[in-house]
């Protein structure tokens, strides 16, 4: 074989181990390439959202109260003559009440609103673990809509608290909680997922007595057997509890998008009020009388309107007396909202939460001027 021959071959034999090496090159490097985009894919799929709910979801529960609710009724309610002969008979039904709530501490103490267990004879929480566990009400305050319950054991998951004085609209928001009862079904939470919708809307006091005042707004959908549950920033921090919808008829009791939160804020004051003594004293003492002004009153007074109050009678050393009112002296404004009649004043206090310590800015005409003065709520005389 000449040296020309062997040259040949040999080059032949290079250029096949060089293609084949090209090849194998290129499958490795379309493999290697192929997972790496996988994982981007996958890690893509993973968010701030996703680790939160991860991270959250233990420590949010699904609540299970029967409550005691009465009802009156009569077969001659729409007869004048024997409704008088046979009144209404007061019966008491055991009705389940499906809501949600949320470990606070890591020895078991619970938020939720109050009309989730309000007149419950027994609640059971249920935790992500798929445990079940009796549950003691530590306290109820009916006015703010939250209570506090607490578990028998230690180590739970718990939440933190966020402030809900630093919120933005349309900053990232998430629902955790139990609705139409699913976290029976499934023992975890139902996360949604929405935006600030609006902040500080006031609803007033309702028929209940409960008072919805500085309310969170969310589109994150909320549903029957969500109330109680947490709403969170995107890091996982409680701004609210997630507490009522509006929908869009009475036929309908789905959400629409429009759900209100309990600022976390307020709930700090009052949980800790609640585990100290159980209740939240919202009593005060003004020391002072007042009537309604009406036409006849208001014309022996020289008045153009008739609204306001007049004070009759304030009690020696009383809040009243020390902020300086008068007897004579009419009320106009209390804390910059008009007051119309007597009723003014108690809902005003009401509705800002109020109570022993706090101030009201009373506008008042006194003769023919008007002065600003400032009363501090005193405690009642026991």
């Amino acid at each position: 074989m000449g040296v020309n021959e062997i040259i040949e071959k040999s080059l032949y034999k290079f250029v096949v181990i060089a293609q084949l090496s090209a090849m194998f090159s290129a499958s490795e490097i379309v493999a290697q390439n192929k997972e790496e985009i996988n994982a981007v894919i996958y890690n893509g799929r993973r968010n701030i959202i996703t680790e939160t709910v991860a991270k959250s979801s233990p420590a949010v529960a699904g609540i299970n109260a029967i409550q005691i609710r009465e009802y009156s009724r009569t077969p001659f309610a729409n007869d004048p003559i024997w409704s008088l002969l046979f009144p209404d008979r007061v019966f008491k039904q055991r009705v389940k009440s499906l809501g949600s709530g949320f470990l606070i501490s890591s020895d078991g103490f619970v938020l939720t609103n109050s009309h989730v267990i309000e007149n419950a004879v027994e609640v059971v929480v249920t935790l992500s673990d798929g445990t079940d566990h009796d549950a003691e009400i530590v306290g109820v305050d009916r006015a703010s809509d939250i209570a506090l319950l607490k578990l028998e054991g230690k180590d739970f998951p718990f939440l933190e608290f966020g402030d809900s004085d630093d919120i933005i609209i349309a900053e990232w928001v998430i629902a955790l909680g139990n609705p139409f009862g699913l976290f029976d079904i499934s023992k975890k939470p139902t996360a949604t997922v929405g935006v600030i919708s609006g902040l500080n809307l006031d609803f007033g006091q309702q028929e209940s007595g409960r008072v919805y005042q500085d309310m969170i707004q969310t589109d994150a959908s909320i549903n029957s057997g969500n109330s109680g549950g947490p709403l969170l920033n995107a890091i996982g921090e409680v701004i609210g509890i997630n507490t009522f919808i509006f929908t869009g008829s009475r036929y309908s009791e789905g959400s629409i998008g429009i759900g209100f939160a309990i600022p976390i804020n307020r709930a700090k004051s009052v949980y800790k009020e609640l585990k100290k003594y159980g209740k939240v004293d919202r009593s005060f003492w003004t020391g002072m009388d007042v009537r309604d002004l009406n036409r006849l009153v208001a014309k022996h007074l020289d008045l153009e309107t008739e609204k306001g109050v007049l004070i009759t009678n304030i009690e020696k050393k009383s809040p009243a007396d020390k902020a300086g009112l008068m007897v004579g002296d009419i009320i106009i404004e209390v804390n910059g909202d008009e007051v119309i009649n007597d009723d003014d004043i108690f809902k005003i206090i009401e509705e800002n939460f109020l109570r022993a310590g706090d101030t009201l800015i009373m506008l008042i005409r006194r003769g023919n001027s008007e002065r600003t003065l400032r009363m501090i709520l005193g405690k009642p005389n026991r």
